[in-house]
């Protein structure tokens, strides 16, 4: 029997491989979630076969509830709120990995080694910190914690005077096999989490999300080497190693420092000056009449999708008006930011859902070169991504940060509510460009004001 769960457990890892490789483009993420599921499948009933007198009862229980929830929430979710949902996935990710190693310890009858003892503290201490750090995540992303950075004087002093405490206890425990040391490291891990998160801005979310995603994998791993599962080590170490990758693009996107964000430091910048701040300026507004007609007469149009479009769920009438504009002619294209929205792939994700043709959909690297050369851009729903102080002002706290240069288009449409600073509460110079027209209103009903006019 061992032998063959072996053999079912290599091929769950393999499954679980080809699964990230599938949900690496929307074109192959059906089937890579398949793959996933599939593999999950076999590691649960392998799992099963190979466990000493399970309570079935109550692991069936937990199954049904879990099933339900999940299929409850899958079906309820909008598109706005797949960023908290993904971040509250991880808090329950760390939460098992605790778990996990507190039962372990509490085992009776079970001799640890320090080679396993270590694993658990890694596998326990990551998981809290994951647990705590991704509760406070999903409270600033759905707005009940407020997105704010919250900062205060010592803090990186209490962070690291906090950490070295998780790992005197940590000591303690393998020292001497206490539980109580153990306890109070996991505590300390648990406080330890809310303290490296609450000073990140919300405009830095989608940077947590993906380093919360490899803390929950390697809390994984560090648990499936206490267990000998060799399943949970693989699928851990891919997790925690694609979102560590993810991280470290985008840092890279949003200029900022892996070694900052893995140790909670960054986004507490002193605040930007308020959008108009240095006077009232002028912008040139005009209709969705007016924007149609200037796109439906272009011979190419770019689009700059944003959260804004996420918000107003207007992602399926703009893909009627794009398809509109290409039988008109017009050679039409999306650009993605790779921080666009409140998590990786956000607006990816959400241009898949309206079933946008994939090769329509460029990344901010393919596509920057052609915005010099392209008639109309319509940006809507975003702000700072089109930013060109991030190019151009020193003084900015974007500076750095790579933008899609919508700027450089002959012409640009931005639709917003108002002239509101965006989530990095920054003016933004685009918006009083010559070349810039203004359209306010709902994303959904001037996308839609966009199709009657152009179908007229």
């Amino acid at each position: 029997m061992e032998n063959i769960s072996a053999i079912l457990y290599l091929i769950a890892a393999v499954l679980f491989i080809l699964a990230l490789k599938g949900l690496s483009s929307p074109v192959s993420a059906l089937r890579g979630n398949l793959y996933g599921m599939v593999g999950m499948l076999i590691a649960v009933v392998t799992t099963f076969l190979i466990m000493d007198k399970p309570v079935l009862a109550l692991i069936g229980a937990a199954i049904a509830g879990g099933a339900v929830i999940g299929a409850w929430r899958a079906k309820t979710v909008q598109m706005t709120g797949m960023p908290e949902l993904v971040a509250a996935m991880h808090s329950l990710v760390g939460l098992s990995a605790v778990l996990i190693a507190v039962a372990a310890i509490f085992h009776s009858g079970v001799e640890h080694t320090p080679v396993q003892k270590v694993e658990l503290f890694i596998g326990a201490f990551i998981g809290a910190i994951t647990f705590t750090a991704s509760v406070v995540a999903f409270g600033k992303l759905s707005g009940k914690f407020g997105s704010k950075a919250v900062s205060f004087s010592g803090q990186h002093l209490l962070n690291l005077l906090l950490a070295i405490a998780m790992v005197g206890f940590g000591i303690v425990y393998f020292v001497s096999d206490s539980h109580a040391a153990f306890l109070a490291m996991v505590a300390v891990a648990l406080v330890l989490g809310v303290t490296l998160i609450i000073p990140i801005g919300g405009a830095d979310m989608p940077v947590v999300v993906s380093m919360l995603n490899s803390y929950s994998g390697w809390a994984a791993a560090g648990i499936g080497f206490t267990l000998n599962n060799p399943v949970l080590i693989i699928a851990g170490a891919c997790v925690g190693s694609s979102g560590a990758i993810l991280s470290y693009i985008m840092c890279k996107a949003m200029n900022r420092s892996i070694v900052s964000v893995l140790l909670g430091g960054f986004g507490a910048e002193p605040a930007a000056a308020a959008a108009g701040a240095s006077g009232p300026k002028n912008y040139k507004s005009g209709s969705a009449e007016d924007a149609g007609f200037l796109m439906s007469n272009a011979d190419s149009v770019i689009i700059v999708p944003g959260y804004g479009l996420a918000v107003s769920r207007a992602q399926h009438a703009l893909q009627e008006f794009a398809e509109l504009l290409h039988e008109a002619g017009v050679k039409v294209r999306y650009a993605i930011h790779p921080v666009a929205g409140r998590m990786p792939g956000h607006m990816n994700v959400l241009l898949a859902e309206a079933e946008v043709p994939y090769e329509q959909v460029q990344e901010m690297e393919e596509i920057n070169s052609d915005f010099s050369n392209t008639d109309v851009v319509l940006v809507i729903g975003a702000n700072d991504v089109v930013n060109p102080a991030a190019q151009k002002d020193k003084a900015s706290p974007i500076y750095g940060m790579p933008i899609l240069e919508a700027h450089k288009a002959r012409t640009v449409i931005v639709v917003k509510r108002s002239m509101n600073a965006g989530y990095a509460g920054l003016d933004n110079e685009l918006f009083y460009m010559d070349k810039t027209m203004m359209v306010f209103g709902d994303a959904k009903k001037v996308v839609e004001d966009l199709v009657k006019s152009v179908a007229h």
